[in-house]
């Protein structure tokens, strides 16, 4: 990928494609093509085709997507998954139709079933029963894995599909109705120190076990592989008919820990010294999410940023854009 490619990363405001264009910036990559979503609405089919005709990038990061958690899921199951759908095939098709060389779509780790062996292997995908919580969003994040496949097999493209575990960072929607669960423990535990509350209630059990992945290592991760020499691509993209496996590489930090840890992590980072109440009428989600990363690995990568060392700068990054 030269640095002088044109390069569009669709969702840049987004925590991923926030981070994805920091890491391209980063490596000198001075032609990138951003568009907000005032500027274009990737669920309008025509408004995407004027701008690939218009801009003819070379190389595309799929980041955009309508994305929540659980309690953003239930709310908007119809949105979830027409939105995601809508974006995802305007923006691959219309890729097609400009000649994109290559084009990465991030994928999701709710696409595997819910009870899978861990660390969840790529090879895991359909092989049994979604989560329900989260049901439109992973059916469309499958949907763009398998449309991906199905362009690399009828028209030759170069299509990949990265799977990244949960994410934090700068540029996460601290929203409590939309955000992730990082995202929402982070402004519960600080409102609660300004409010002096006594306690703060968390949805759930706690039991449940997450792969927290900082945002960054995971754009260094995608931009390492939109940079591999096209013959390490060409693997990655290539189906074998006689064991066919769709074109995906999961990217995870290789660790996780329960959500009772994680709150008690981010409560300690935001200086709250009050209790945890968890209320077990909410649902829990998938009981455990930890990806294999080996394949990922094998390229040259590996996550650098810590777990602890991430919240820190996460909490930062909330004080810096309070609402």
């Amino acid at each position: 990928m030269d640095r002088n490619a044109r390069v569009y990363v669709a969702g840049h405001r987004g925590l991923a494609g926030s981070a994805i264009t920091r890491a391209l910036a980063a490596r000198g990559h001075g032609n990138l093509i951003l568009r907000t979503r005032s500027e274009l609405d990737l669920t309008d089919r025509a408004a995407v085709r004027v701008c690939f005709e218009r801009d003819r990038p070379e190389y595309v990061f799929l980041a955009a997507a309508r994305a929540g958690g659980i309690l953003s899921n239930k709310t908007y199951p119809a949105e979830f998954i027409y939105q995601n759908l809508a974006i995802q095939t305007n923006v691959i098709e219309e890729a097609r139709r400009a000649g994109v060389r290559r084009l990465l779509f991030l994928g999701a780790s709710c696409i595997y079933p819910r009870d899978c062996a861990q660390p969840i292997v790529e090879s895991s995908l359909l092989t049994g029963p979604l989560e329900f919580t989260n049901h439109p969003y992973a059916i469309a994040k499958i949907a763009g894995v398998e449309m991906c496949w199905s362009y690399n097999r009828q028209y030759g493209t170069s299509y990949l599909t990265a799977v990244p575990n949960n994410l934090y960072g700068p540029g996460d929607n601290y929203d409590l109705e939309r955000g992730h669960v990082m995202a929402a423990f982070i402004r519960k535990f600080h409102e609660a120190r300004m409010n002096g509350a006594e306690s703060v209630t968390l949805w759930g059990t706690g039991t449940p076990r997450r792969e927290m992945l900082h945002s960054d290592d995971m754009a260094e991760a995608c931009v390492v592989l939109m940079e591999l020499p096209d013959a390490a691509f060409g693997k990655l993209v290539a189906s074998d008919p006689k064991a066919p496996q769709p074109p995906l590489v999961n990217i995870g930090w290789g660790e996780d820990c329960m959500i009772r840890e994680l709150a008690e992590r981010v409560r300690e980072v935001v200086g709250y010294r009050g209790g945890i109440a968890w209320d077990t009428s909410k649902p829990d989600g998938t009981p455990r999410k930890l990806l294999d990363n080996r394949r990922m690995k094998a390229l040259g990568w590996s996550p650098r940023i810590a777990l602890d060392a991430g919240l820190r700068g996460a909490y930062q990054d909330f004080l810096s854009r309070r609402f």
